[in-house]
């Protein structure tokens, strides 16, 4: 049977034969393809990725991290309560998300210190290493922006991320679009617009990286809140090998993969982040100095802006080199 048919086919016209082949071809690379992707979609299926974070008064954006994360495959987020121990509680807010297991609360209420944030996040990683492929240790304020990629974990699992243990992507901070006062919408909906990346001044440089590290590595310890660890291989967010810097070498990548920071949101709410102090530097006056600048070389200057921050702060601080930038 099978030399009758080799044989119609030895005796058909070159075009003939040539839609065959190409036909066979097709077919070939349709089953081929698909036992790739059900491959892929396997070892996505298997794959584990927590958040680890923390917070502190900011129950008006906990819920809107959540979702976000959530919509983007992440399978739990470790969340560490740093507020006062007669201050608010996120369960007021995410309760249904703790309900189903998706939040964990880890209390780290009322506790204060330099070291607190590398504690939080060191903490963390030991804590849960041992059963997440990858963990990702962004802030309240620190949006996953995947411009290819509706999932997170289609984008972890490429091969280009096979030799990297770790993955860096740039800040882009998100202006305050001139608000003043703090509105009941989505961080989303209210600052749409990127502000100034290049923060040059006294304490700022260019854009930060932060980072999605992977699990189960042995004998690391976090000790920097941009680049976690020196002991992996760093690499962007197009697997190059970068590094170990936690300010970026250039320019963030605007059209692909990055972090939306953002920073200060409103001067209302800008001034509120002043108040609940840095959590590794405080909030003395040489910080909130290094905060302000930083503000307002992401934002707009305006006389408003800057006659609402003296108003708030009683005038403590000298902000006429900022009037200065108006002329």
């Amino acid at each position: 049977m099978i030399q009758n048919i080799i044989s119609k086919i030895y005796y058909l016209p070159s075009k003939e034969i040539l839609k065959i082949i190409l036909f066979f071809m097709y077919i070939y690379l349709v089953v081929y393809s698909s036992k790739i992707l059900l491959f892929k979609n396997f070892m996505i299926s298997k794959m584990k990725v927590c958040v680890c974070t923390l917070g502190k008064n900011e129950n008006r954006y906990i819920k809107e991290f959540v979702e976000h994360y959530k919509n983007y495959g992440v399978d739990k987020i470790y969340l560490y309560d740093n507020n006062d121990l007669d201050g608010e509680k996120f369960e007021n807010v995410i309760e249904y998300y703790i309900k189903n297991k998706f939040v964990e609360i880890i209390d780290w209420r009322g506790v204060k210190g330099n070291s607190t944030y590398y504690g939080i996040m060191d903490s963390c990683y030991q804590a849960y290493h041992d059963q997440y492929d990858w963990m990702i240790f962004y802030e309240l304020d620190e949006f996953l922006y995947l411009k290819n990629y509706k999932n997170v974990k289609t984008f972890l699992i490429e091969d280009k991320f096979n030799n990297c243990g770790s993955i860096q992507l740039n800040w882009v901070h998100m202006s305050d679009n001139n608000k003043i006062f703090y509105e009941n919408k989505t961080l989303n909906e209210r600052f749409p617009i990127k502000g100034k990346n290049v923060v040059k001044g006294k304490h700022n440089k260019i854009c930060f990286v932060k980072t999605i590290i992977r699990g189960h590595l042995k004998n690391i310890t976090i000790t920097n809140n941009h680049i976690l660890s020196e002991n992996v291989r760093a690499c962007d967010g197009f697997g190059k090998k970068r590094p170990f810097k936690r300010v970026a070498n250039s320019y963030p990548d605007y059209k692909y993969n990055y972090i939306k920071h953002y920073y200060g949101k409103s001067v209302e709410e800008f001034i509120e982040k002043i108040n609940r102090g840095d959590l590794l530097r405080g909030n003395g006056q040489e910080i909130i100095e290094w905060a302000i600048e930083k503000f307002f070389y992401i934002n707009e200057i305006t006389p408003t802006k800057i006659q609402y921050i003296q108003e708030k702060l009683g005038y403590k601080y000298n902000l006429t080199k900022f009037f200065k930038g108006l002329n």
